[in-house]
């Protein structure tokens, strides 16, 4: 069963890393953020993204403007995630230090890929380990879907008949700038430097075209 269920998950990821690739792929003339980009250029950034309403950790429904109202380094994964998940996340939150130490302020946010498990306060545990400035968000099944489906998220549950399963995911991390809303995305391969000085040169960029400036520039 182990060997059928691989090679899926990674076909599907590469699938996921394509559609990304293509969707924000444009060219330099038309990219306000051209020079900041690495390798591939990511264009067509406007399928990626879009209006969600989760549960955030302290219990209560936020919208992704409300969730958005600074830079955010986005990323879906679960509590009970062995290994990845955590790893993940913690090179958010060491690239977010990294920018908080230059004077920026750039959220580390973390949605949950697993709300049957992952309660507001089984999240707040984990984000308060993590970042102090880190959200958790939850919701209903159905507004995790929704906001998958925005960012072009899978996830996948292993089945078994305890509360002990594992869930399959997708492990990019996104950058989102207000009113921009999706500008970049990393993989878990980037080390949190190299994404701190990214995420900074979308910053400066954004600050010396005006781009975003006045909801967030202080």
């Amino acid at each position: 069963m182990l060997r059928r269920i691989l090679p899926l998950t990674l076909l599907t990821a590469a699938a996921l890393l394509g559609a990304l690739a293509w969707a924000v792929q444009r060219d330099g003339a038309g990219d306000k953020f051209a020079s900041c980009r690495s390798g591939t250029v990511i264009a067509g950034g406007e399928q990626i993204g879009g209006p969600f309403t989760l549960v955030s950790e302290t219990g209560e429904e936020v919208t992704d403007a409300e969730v958005f109202d600074r830079p955010a380094l986005l990323y879906f994964g679960y509590t009970f995630c062995p290994s990845i998940c955590p790893y993940d996340a913690a090179r958010n939150a060491e690239a977010a230090s990294i920018l908080g130490d230059r004077g920026e302020s750039v959220k580390p946010v973390f949605v949950s890929v697993d709300p049957e498990r992952d309660t507001p306060a089984k999240l707040t545990s984990f984000t308060d380990f993590m970042h102090p400035d880190m959200l958790g968000l939850t919701g209903s099944a159905e507004q995790v879907d929704a906001a998958k489906k925005a960012y072009r998220v899978f996830s996948r549950k292993h089945d078994r008949d305890d509360m002990n399963y594992m869930v399959d995911h997708s492990t990019f991390t996104y950058l989102v700038m207000p009113q921009t809303g999706f500008a970049e995305f990393f993989r878990r391969s980037v080390p949190a430097q190299e994404m701190a000085d990214r995420v900074q040169c979308f910053l400066d960029e954004a600050r010396a075209r005006r781009v975003d400036a006045a909801r967030w520039f202080g």
